[in-house]
C-alpha cells in the first residue's frame, strides 16, 4: 500500500473511537427506581419552550450504568436544572437553511491542513470523511474497524460519498457533522449542545432506572438499529439499514424521538473516563479539555457522543442506552454522528 493511503487508512481508523472495541451484548437484571429520583419533576406551566422542543424539568438522577461498560461506571445522583430540548435531531433540511444563510464550510469540506497532518502529500488532503460499508459475508474474521473508510468528497452534502446525495433525505438526521460544525449550527439557531447530564436525564423520558428509553426489555423496532450479524447482515427488521428520517418511532416519556439509535449526538463534554467527577453536583459539565481521557488513546482529547446509531446491534456496540456514552474526536465527522440542541429559558 502506498504510504499515504497508509496514511489515510490510519486517520479513518484513528478517527472512529476504539472504545468500540469493548462493544458486545450483555445481560443485565432489570434497574430498581433510585429513591432520590422521586426529587425530579417540578411545574413547567410557566416555561414556553421555542416551536419544535420540549420542556424537561429537571430532577435528579443516577447518572450512568454499573453493571455495563467501565466508561459508564461511577454512577451517581447528579442534578439538572429545567432546559428546553429539541424534540428531533438537526435535519439534513434544517442544516441546508443554516448553509444557505451563512455560507458555512464544514470540516469535510475543507482541505486536510498541514498542521494537523504534515506526512500527507498535497494529493491526499481533498476533502474528505469517514463512511461505514458493510462488510461481505465472506470476509470472516474481519479486522476491527475494518467498516470504515475514509471517503474523498464525503461530507454532509454527500453522506456515503461523491455519488450519494440528499433527495428524499431532507428529514434524515443530518450526518458527516464535526463538533466544531455543530457549535457553528448552535450559535447560529441561538442553542447550545446540552450538557451530557442533561442530554441523558432528557432521555431517560421519566423511566430514570430503566435500561432502555422504552424500558429494560430490547425491542427490535423501538428504535433504528442494527438487525443481524454486525457488520456482516442487517436484516432491516426496524425498517431502515441506513439512517430514518426523524421521528419514524415512538417518542420516550418527554416527547423526544430517536434518544436512542438512528444517529449518535454531540454533547458539551469532553469525554473521560466514568462519572466520579459529576457525582452529587448540579448542572455538571466536562468543559476543560485538560480533562478529556481515553484510556484507549491516552492523549487524544474527544468530546461525548451520545446514544448509539443505526450500527449498534446487540452482538457489537449495544449502546442504544441512555446511559451510554463513547469518545469521538471532535474534527472528524462520520455516516452515524449527528446532534440536537438545547435551550434555558426564563420562567414568564
Amino acid at each position: 500500500m502506498h504510504r499515504s493511503a497508509q496514511r489515510l487508512l490510519a486517520l479513518a481508523v484513528s478517527a472512529v473511537s476504539l472504545v468500540l472495541l469493548l462493544c458486545g451484548a450483555i445481560n443485565v437484571r432489570p434497574l430498581l427506581a433510585h429513591p432520590s429520583e422521586a426529587k425530579g419533576a417540578q411545574a413547567s406551566s410557566a416555561v414556553v419552550c421555542p416551536p419544535g422542543m420540549s420542556w424537561i424539568p429537571g430532577g435528579t438522577f443516577r447518572m450512568g450504568a454499573d453493571d455495563r461498560y467501565r466508561e459508564e461506571q461511577g454512577a451517581e445522583d447528579v442534578t439538572v436544572k429545567g432546559f428546553c430540548i429539541d424534540q428531533y435531531e438537526v435535519t439534513n433540511a434544517q442544516f441546508a437553511q443554516f448553509i444557505d444563510q451563512t455560507d458555512y464550510v464544514t470540516v469535510a469540506e475543507r482541505p486536510l491542513s498541514v498542521e494537523e497532518f504534515p506526512d500527507l502529500a498535497e494529493a491526499d488532503r481533498a476533502p474528505g470523511s469517514l463512511v461505514f460499508q458493510t462488510v461481505p459475508p465472506e470476509q470472516y474474521p474481519v479486522q476491527q474497524l475494518a467498516w470504515w473508510h475514509w471517503v474523498p468528497g464525503a461530507s454532509w452534502r454527500h453522506p456515503l460519498g461523491p455519488d450519494s446525495d440528499l433527495i428524499d433525505r431532507e428529514s434524515h438526521p443530518v450526518v458527516q457533522i464535526a463538533f466544531e460544525d455543530a457549535v457553528a449550527y448552535a450559535q447560529w439557531a441561538d442553542k447550545s449542545l446540552p450538557t451530557e447530564a442533561e442530554w441523558e436525564f432528557a432521555a431517560r423520558g421519566g423511566l430514570p432506572r430503566a435500561i432502555y428509553v422504552w424500558g429494560n426489555k430490547y425491542a427490535a423496532k423501538k428504535a433504528n438499529t442494527w438487525q443481524g450479524l454486525f457488520p456482516w447482515v442487517n436484516t432491516q427488521k426496524d425498517g431502515y439499514a441506513g439512517t430514518a428520517p426523524v421521528g419514524s418511532y415512538a417518542a420516550n416519556g418527554y416527547g423526544l424521538y430517536d434518544m436512542a439509535g438512528n444517529v449518535w449526538e454531540w454533547v458539551q463534554d469532553w469525554y473521560r473516563y466514568g462519572h466520579d467527577n459529576k457525582a452529587h453536583k448540579v448542572n455538571p459539565v466536562v468543559d476543560n479539555k485538560a480533562d478529556a481521557l481515553d484510556l484507549h488513546e491516552p492523549g487524544v482529547a474527544k468530546h461525548v457522543v451520545k446514544g448509539g446509531s443505526y450500527l449498534c446491534a446487540p452482538n457489537y456496540c449495544s449502546r442504544y442506552r441512555p446511559a451510554a456514552r463513547q469518545g469521538q474526536e471532535p474534527n472528524t465527522g462520520t455516516s452515524h454522528i449527528g446532534f440536537r440542541l438545547v435551550t434555558h429559558p426564563r420562567s414568564t
